[in-house]
């Protein structure tokens, strides 16, 4: 007769941590999925003329329709969509990301931004990194 109890008891240990499981999931903020090896990865690709000018290209192509030509969020498909998008000339908005997490994001993307997965190379996403990055210090020099 115990056999009988303890079953339903494992079933409904199992149901609250599934459940708790995806709620948490759910409720977390930016970036929360990404792991923590990746996160603390340095870029290996330095910040030079030619990484940016690379990495301008696939903003062109892939990436100012929704975050803007300036990096503001205010792209013509995100105005069209009404889409909230961060302001990456403000540089309040990545001050507490590390270079892996914004590479993390740009190859798996985030919430409704696609990822650009495979078809952007390794050194091409860190050049993107570098490029996100970029927009915001252009601001703050032309703010001086």
């Amino acid at each position: 007769m115990s056999r009988n109890i303890f079953t339903p008891a494992l079933l409904c240990i199992f149901l609250f941590l599934f459940v708790h499981t995806i709620v948490a999931q759910q409720l977390a903020g930016p970036y929360t999925a990404v792991p923590a090896d990746v996160a603390k990865q340095v870029n290996p690709v330095k910040a030079t003329p030619e990484s940016l000018e690379r990495a301008k290209k696939w903003w062109k192509l892939d990436c100012a329709m929704c975050h803007g030509d300036n990096g503001d969020g205010k792209g013509s498909l995100a105005t069209d969509m009404k889409l909230k998008i961060a302001d990456f000339t403000d540089p309040a908005t990545l001050k507490a990301r590390t270079d892996g997490e914004v590479f993390y994001v740009i190859k798996k993307g985030y919430q409704d931004m696609p990822p650009e997965g495979d078809r952007v190379k390794v050194d091409e996403n860190w050049d993107l990194v570098n490029y996100v990055r970029s927009l915001a210090k252009e601001k703050t020099a032309a703010a001086k």
